[in-house]
């Protein structure tokens, strides 16, 4: 199936506040909060979406269909996000709009050079923000008619706190396991990324002071060990709370 063959249709039933109806939005996400954010905003867009948590997911899901809109976290499980998106840019025919996702901004530049029309900063939750990243990169035949108004809503949405919950559960299962040392890397990103969208800067802070130390070859142990406590402080106090 190519979702994208149903696009033309959009100029037939635009809605202004509707303005990603028709288009499929393919999210390579394994933060179950930011992926809750991101179907939060194809819902209010008009937009449908599926999910894939790693690569492998991902690739699998792009031998059924084709969607128009993918995005792609940078800090995968399986992997580097970067690796897909140089992939889908040169496949022929390509995804209309690739865009790239982390927490770390400073991976931006890298994500255009791979090939990533736009960068999404996380948190991702600004609608008119998701909006424009898409509507600016489609091509035009696939855009809505440009010359009807278009109100640009500037809502912010929350996602579920319980993806949040269970994002640190992971975490904290990781942290506890026998590959724990191997893993601090993806552990880092990850909860950069989804601390920011849950606007836990502690945490985000700790992560990325640990993503830091590891990328220069300095000792470590300090940092995993206070991301390993504010991971397992914040499990107890949800406990505590149900």
């Amino acid at each position: 199936m190519h979702d994208t063959d149903s696009v033309p249709r959009l100029s037939g039933v635009f809605l202004p506040s509707r303005p990603l109806l028709g288009l499929t939005v393919l999210v390579v996400e394994d933060s179950l909060y930011a992926c809750d954010a991101i179907r939060l905003l194809c819902l209010r867009s008009g937009a449908r979406i599926r999910r894939a948590d790693c690569l492998k997911s991902a690739r699998r899901h792009l031998l059924v269909y084709r969607p128009a809109v993918i995005v792609v976290d940078i800090g995968l499980p399986d992997g580097n996000g970067l690796d897909l998106i140089k992939e889908l840019s040169a496949t022929r025919p390509r995804i209309a709009t690739i865009l790239a996702s982390s927490g770390d901004d400073s991976l931006a530049d890298s994500a255009i050079a791979a090939g990533a029309d736009g960068f999404l900063a996380k948190p991702v939750n600004s609608l008119a923000s998701f909006q424009h990243q898409i509507l600016s990169h489609l091509p035009e035949d696939m855009r809505p008619d440009r010359a009807r108004p278009r109100p640009m809503i500037d809502e912010v949405v929350t996602p579920d706190p319980i993806a949040f919950q269970d994002d640190l559960t992971h975490m904290a299962d990781v942290l506890d396991s026998p590959e724990a040392e191997d893993m601090l890397d993806y552990v880092a990103q990850f909860l950069t990324g989804v601390a920011r969208s849950a606007n836990d800067m502690k945490l985000a802070d700790a992560a990325a002071d640990l993503a830091r130390v590891r990328a220069d070859g300095k000792p470590f142990a300090a940092q995993a060990a206070a991301v390993t406590d504010l991971v397992r402080e914040r499990l107890t106090k949800v406990t505590r709370a149900v």
